[in-house]
């Protein structure tokens, strides 16, 4: 059995009265190994390998990889995690119900990422055993990368 999981990436904006308004560009559906340690941890690792920026300088010699805004962050994303048929999936964003058992919400706020992670309950074979819908964390990258090491160890 599959623990699902899906992850949205959000893309902010201000709006003309200033207020700031964040809209899911991409939801990626992960099809098994979607609990903390697993998708979370992997999730983890490859934001913790780039850096987010607002622009590009093209140079030669530069390996960094970079996220120029949360649309490429994405592109990217579905980049490293795809490799062949099965797996992942990209649904709309405003499919809510893929049998998940965890979501990930990434944000970037004031250029830095935050995070959020729902437990959605138990699913088993796609179907919900259980109306649960908690937030298990919530935090910064870098509090994000130790949840997923210390929910290993738990």
């Amino acid at each position: 059995m599959g623990t699902r999981a899906l992850t949205f990436v959000y893309d902010s904006y201000k709006t003309k009265s200033d207020k700031i308004v964040s809209e899911p560009i991409i939801n990626m559906y992960r099809q098994y190994d979607g609990y903390p340690t697993g998708h979370g941890a992997e999730l983890a690792e490859f934001l913790n390998g780039g850096r987010l920026v607002n622009g590009l300088i093209h140079t030669k010699t530069s390996q960094e990889l970079v996220f120029n805004g949360m649309p490429c962050l994405a592109a990217q994303l579905v980049t490293n995690f795809k490799d062949g048929a099965g797996q992942f999936y990209l649904y709309p964003v405003t499919s809510k119900d893929c049998g998940q058992d965890y979501e990930y919400h990434i944000y970037n706020i004031d250029g830095e990422f935050k995070i959020i992670v729902m437990n959605c309950g138990f699913n088993m074979f796609g179907l919900t055993q259980d109306e649960t819908y908690e937030e298990i964390f919530k935090g910064t990258l870098a509090e994000f990368t130790e949840f997923c090491k210390e929910k290993e160890v738990a």
